[in-house]
Protein backbone atom coordinates (compact mmCIF):
# COMPACT_ATOMS: atom_id res chain seq x y z
CA UNK A 1 0.00 0.00 0.00
CA UNK A 2 3.10 2.23 0.84
CA UNK A 3 4.47 1.70 -2.33
CA UNK A 4 1.26 2.29 -4.25
CA UNK A 5 0.87 5.80 -2.33
CA UNK A 6 4.34 6.92 -3.08
CA UNK A 7 3.25 6.21 -7.01
CA UNK A 8 0.42 7.96 -6.89
CA UNK A 9 2.11 11.10 -5.18
CA UNK A 10 5.65 10.82 -7.33
CA UNK A 11 2.53 10.79 -10.55
CA UNK A 12 0.94 13.34 -9.59
CA UNK A 13 3.80 15.58 -9.04
CA UNK A 14 5.18 15.10 -12.46
CA UNK A 15 2.02 14.35 -14.41
CA UNK A 16 -0.01 17.84 -13.22
CA UNK A 17 0.05 20.38 -15.89
CA UNK A 18 1.92 23.33 -14.16
CA UNK A 19 -0.81 25.83 -14.35
CA UNK A 20 -2.98 23.04 -12.02
CA UNK A 21 -1.34 24.71 -9.07
CA UNK A 22 0.37 27.36 -10.09
CA UNK A 23 0.57 31.03 -9.00
CA UNK A 24 -0.62 33.57 -10.75
CA UNK A 25 -2.95 36.44 -10.85
CA UNK A 26 -5.54 34.07 -12.78
CA UNK A 27 -7.82 31.63 -10.44
CA UNK A 28 -6.87 28.32 -11.92
CA UNK A 29 -9.45 26.07 -11.98
CA UNK A 30 -9.69 22.39 -11.67
CA UNK A 31 -12.94 20.58 -12.46
CA UNK A 32 -14.55 17.94 -14.32
CA UNK A 33 -15.78 18.34 -17.59
CA UNK A 34 -19.41 17.14 -16.89
CA UNK A 35 -19.83 19.16 -14.05
CA UNK A 36 -22.43 21.65 -15.13
CA UNK A 37 -22.40 24.28 -11.70
CA UNK A 38 -18.84 24.48 -12.38
CA UNK A 39 -18.84 25.65 -15.90
CA UNK A 40 -21.66 28.61 -14.08
CA UNK A 41 -19.63 29.35 -11.14
CA UNK A 42 -17.35 30.24 -13.87
CA UNK A 43 -19.37 32.82 -15.47
CA UNK A 44 -19.87 33.86 -12.50
CA UNK A 45 -16.47 35.09 -11.21
CA UNK A 46 -15.77 35.99 -15.18
CA UNK A 47 -18.90 38.48 -14.56
CA UNK A 48 -17.42 40.07 -11.44
CA UNK A 49 -14.33 40.88 -13.34
CA UNK A 50 -11.76 38.28 -12.17
CA UNK A 51 -9.83 36.13 -15.07
CA UNK A 52 -10.05 32.95 -14.66
CA UNK A 53 -8.26 29.51 -16.74
CA UNK A 54 -10.15 25.79 -16.36
CA UNK A 55 -7.91 22.72 -15.89
CA UNK A 56 -10.52 19.74 -17.13
CA UNK A 57 -9.48 16.52 -14.92
CA UNK A 58 -10.87 13.91 -13.68
CA UNK A 59 -12.09 13.05 -10.11
CA UNK A 60 -9.28 11.09 -9.01
CA UNK A 61 -6.78 14.15 -10.05
CA UNK A 62 -9.29 16.47 -8.40
CA UNK A 63 -9.08 14.55 -5.10
CA UNK A 64 -5.51 14.95 -5.44
CA UNK A 65 -5.34 18.37 -5.71
CA UNK A 66 -7.43 18.79 -3.06
CA UNK A 67 -5.09 16.73 -0.83
CA UNK A 68 -2.20 18.74 -1.68
CA UNK A 69 -3.69 21.99 -0.86
CA UNK A 70 -4.68 20.80 2.48
CA UNK A 71 -8.36 20.96 1.68
CA UNK A 72 -10.27 18.86 4.19
CA UNK A 73 -13.11 16.34 3.07
CA UNK A 74 -15.69 18.13 5.23
CA UNK A 75 -14.90 21.47 3.06
CA UNK A 76 -14.73 20.13 -0.47
CA UNK A 77 -16.79 20.79 -2.73
CA UNK A 78 -17.59 20.09 -6.47
CA UNK A 79 -14.42 22.15 -7.89
CA UNK A 80 -11.04 23.46 -6.55
CA UNK A 81 -9.32 26.60 -7.65
CA UNK A 82 -6.03 28.75 -6.57
CA UNK A 83 -5.12 31.91 -6.99
CA UNK A 84 -1.65 33.52 -5.63
CA UNK A 85 -0.97 31.35 -2.71
CA UNK A 86 -4.87 30.77 -1.64
CA UNK A 87 -7.24 27.35 -2.28
CA UNK A 88 -10.80 28.91 -3.69
CA UNK A 89 -13.18 25.50 -2.67
CA UNK A 90 -16.37 25.42 -3.96
CA UNK A 91 -18.80 28.00 -4.74
CA UNK A 92 -17.45 31.29 -3.45
CA UNK A 93 -18.62 34.19 -4.58
CA UNK A 94 -16.93 36.47 -6.17
CA UNK A 95 -16.66 39.42 -3.67
CA UNK A 96 -15.14 37.09 -1.22
CA UNK A 97 -11.92 35.97 -3.07
CA UNK A 98 -11.75 39.68 -4.04
CA UNK A 99 -11.84 40.46 -0.19
CA UNK A 100 -9.49 37.91 0.26
CA UNK A 101 -7.03 38.97 -2.08
CA UNK A 102 -7.16 42.75 -0.67
CA UNK A 103 -7.26 41.16 2.93
CA UNK A 104 -4.34 38.83 2.41
CA UNK A 105 -4.94 37.05 5.79
CA UNK A 106 -2.38 34.46 6.72
CA UNK A 107 -4.64 31.58 5.83
CA UNK A 108 -4.77 28.81 3.16
CA UNK A 109 -7.88 29.36 1.50
CA UNK A 110 -11.85 30.11 0.99
CA UNK A 111 -14.08 27.51 1.04
CA UNK A 112 -18.06 26.93 0.93
CA UNK A 113 -18.87 23.40 1.55
CA UNK A 114 -21.46 21.29 -0.05
CA UNK A 115 -23.23 22.88 -3.08
CA UNK A 116 -26.19 25.40 -1.40
CA UNK A 117 -28.87 26.33 -3.46
CA UNK A 118 -28.27 30.17 -4.76
CA UNK A 119 -24.61 30.47 -4.19
CA UNK A 120 -23.25 31.46 -7.45
CA UNK A 121 -23.45 29.19 -9.82
CA UNK A 122 -26.24 26.87 -8.01
CA UNK A 123 -28.95 29.45 -9.00
CA UNK A 124 -32.53 27.90 -8.78
CA UNK A 125 -34.35 31.27 -9.27
CA UNK A 126 -35.89 31.92 -5.88
CA UNK A 127 -35.14 28.84 -4.51
CA UNK A 128 -32.00 29.53 -2.09
CA UNK A 129 -30.45 28.80 1.08
CA UNK A 130 -28.01 30.29 4.00
CA UNK A 131 -24.37 29.56 3.12
CA UNK A 132 -21.23 30.71 4.61
CA UNK A 133 -18.04 31.32 3.36
CA UNK A 134 -15.15 29.91 5.11
CA UNK A 135 -11.66 31.13 5.90
CA UNK A 136 -9.38 28.26 6.61
CA UNK A 137 -6.09 27.99 8.43
CA UNK A 138 -3.01 25.84 8.18
CA UNK A 139 -3.63 24.32 11.44
CA UNK A 140 -7.63 23.45 10.34
CA UNK A 141 -9.09 25.55 11.84
CA UNK A 142 -12.02 27.76 10.18
CA UNK A 143 -13.60 30.93 10.91
CA UNK A 144 -16.54 32.67 9.17
CA UNK A 145 -15.68 34.77 6.75
CA UNK A 146 -18.54 35.77 5.16
CA UNK A 147 -22.37 35.19 5.59
CA UNK A 148 -24.93 34.90 2.60
CA UNK A 149 -28.53 34.80 2.26
CA UNK A 150 -29.40 35.58 5.68
CA UNK A 151 -32.75 37.29 6.12
CA UNK A 152 -32.03 40.83 7.89
CA UNK A 153 -31.25 40.90 11.85
CA UNK A 154 -33.74 43.30 13.42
Amino acid sequence: MLRREFLIGTLSITTFPTSVLASSDALIVNRTETCGCCGAWVESINFAGLRTEVNFVDEQTLGLIKSQLGIPLELSSCHTATIGSYFIEGHVPAEDVERLLKEKPNALGLSVPGMPIGSPGMEMGNNIEPFDTLLVFENGKIQIFNRHNRPPSV
